[in-house]
């Protein structure tokens, strides 16, 4: 019975993430994920038999609650932080597990004999992967997270002499693992554990504080990745064939999802990791930081010109999310749907800060999943298109990408909204992005900006247009 409720617990997941692919059945996939982790749990409960169930009664209450307040009151713009938090909540609980197996299995026996004499090295290997891996993912993702939340600098944070200090600690860890693997014994056991922690939870702090904002949506899927293998890792260890499937499904997938970000960015994940990208674009950038030929109009100018569009792109960005302005842009896109305007959303790989971020927000604002469409599929229409609305998005919309190759972010794929034969951009400023250089979109003869608060500015052009069409 045990081995088939795991089994079908297994099958749940694969076809519940499957499910998680696509818009129209992402919910349904959801709640099956959800469902094969209870039948998960309640499973593991029944293969060990007598178990204190005031601890485990307390600690589905306690995280019940938390999940709960978490669901209902996280703003969808908090999302990549929450997101950052869950993977460093799965490494931790790695982590824990494998070091409560080693007290319990080894450290409490107080016996003299090696390490390996006592687990085998099979497993010994096992749980100092967990623990390294586990501990990088918990530290690093924290600092994702304070750098989502900006309580620390979004910027890339480097000192000299990072990289080496990282290689340093990284050959102490592998070190200690090889002694823990091959000669440890007695206290030296307990002590080399917990140094291993330390570095571990140390490198994951400095191998993730270099990183600049414009990558997290990397840092965040890689992270995830980590969360998997450390939990895989994790099932060696418990013998526990659910946990190394589910581990390995979330550490697949999470490097599949690395890659697409990277090859969206046109970038090598060695780059994303070492190469403090928002330092470089900065220094970068200096030959031209001035806008020289930048109009700007209001919502009324703005809605005359919408009013006798027939094509309409719209491209979200981070500036729609932190506005909270899907709500609004929904309507728009149906008044100009009803006007006779034929309206799409176009949808970049790394549009806000984490990967799907965008179709979420719009998802929850009941756009119809018939008109959101990716870089690839809408990238040559364009240049048919009367007018393109963007709305927050700089650096994936910067023609610099494809037309300077000197520019920091050359050969990055970007949504050609110059093609059409108006641009209007809603941003609060100039400001750059988080490539920290200037957009020279600004500077199109076909390009119009309109300041503002994202929000703000879409509902005075609802109320501009409604005014015009009725």
């Amino acid at each position: 019975m045990i081995a088939s409720l795991y089994l079908i617990a297994s099958v749940m997941f694969i076809f519940g993430l499957k499910m998680m692919t696509r818009v129209k059945t992402a919910r349904r996939g959801n709640q099956l994920g959800a469902l094969a982790m209870l039948i998960a749990i309640v499973t593991t409960l029944i293969e060990m038999g007598k178990v204190d169930y005031t601890i485990i009664l307390a600690g589905i209450v306690v995280g019940g609650l938390i999940g709960a307040i978490m669901a209902i009151r996280v703003q969808m713009t908090s999302m990549p932080e929450m997101v950052a938090m869950f993977n460093g909540l799965g490494g931790g609980a790695s982590v824990l597990v494998a070091l409560s197996y080693l007290y319990k299995h080894a450290i409490n026996q107080g016996s003299e004999l090696a390490l390996h004499s006592l687990l085998g090295k099979d497993t010994i290997l096992t749980l100092v992967l967990s623990i390294l891996i586990g501990s990088v993912t918990l530290t690093g993702s924290l600092v994702a997270f304070a750098k989502l939340k900006e309580l620390v600098s979004g910027r890339p944070i480097v000192f000299p002499g990072n990289q080496f200090v990282n290689l340093l600690l990284a050959l102490g860890a592998i070190g200690l693992c090889a002694f823990l693997i091959v000669s440890a014994q007695g206290e030296s056991v307990v002590l080399s554990m917990w140094i291993l922690v330390g570095i571990a939870a140390i490198l994951g702090v400095l191998l993730v504080i270099p990183i600049g904002g414009a990558d997290m949506p990397v840092v965040i899927s890689l992270l995830n990745s980590y969360s998997g293998l450390a939990a895989c890792a994790t099932g060696f260890v418990l013998q526990n064939n659910l946990l190394i499937i589910s581990g390995a499904l979330v550490g697949a997938s999470g490097l599949i999802l690395t890659q697409i970000m990277c090859k969206a960015m046109n970038r090598s994940l060695t780059n994303v990791l070492f190469g403090g990208f928002g330092q470089e674009a900065v220094a970068g950038d200096k030959k031209d930081n001035a806008y020289t030929n930048v109009k700007s109009c209001g919502p009324e100018e703005a809605a005359m010109i919408f009013e006798g569009a027939r094509d309409v792109i719209i491209v979200p960005g981070y500036g729609l999310a932190v506005a909270q302005a899907q709500h609004i842009t929904r309507e728009f896109g149906d008044l100009l749907a009803k006007n006779g305007c034929r309206v799409r959303y176009a949808i970049h790989p790394v549009a806000g800060r984490m990967p799907g971020h965008m179709n979420v927000l719009l998802a929850e604002s009941n756009v119809p999943h018939d008109q959101l469409f990716d870089l690839d599929q809408i990238n040559n229409d364009f240049k048919n298109a009367d007018v393109a609305l963007v709305l927050g998005a700089n650096d994936v919309v910067n023609p610099a990408a494809i037309k300077d190759q000197s520019s920091p972010i050359w050969g990055m794929p970007i949504l050609n909204v110059h093609e059409a034969k108006t641009v209007m951009v809603v941003k609060r400023s100039l400001g750059s992005g988080f490539a920290a250089i200037t957009n020279d979109l600004f500077n199109y003869n076909n390009c119009m900006m309109i300041f503002g608060d994202a929000k703000k500015v879409m509902t005075g052009l609802v109320q501009e247009f409604k005014e015009l069409t009725n």
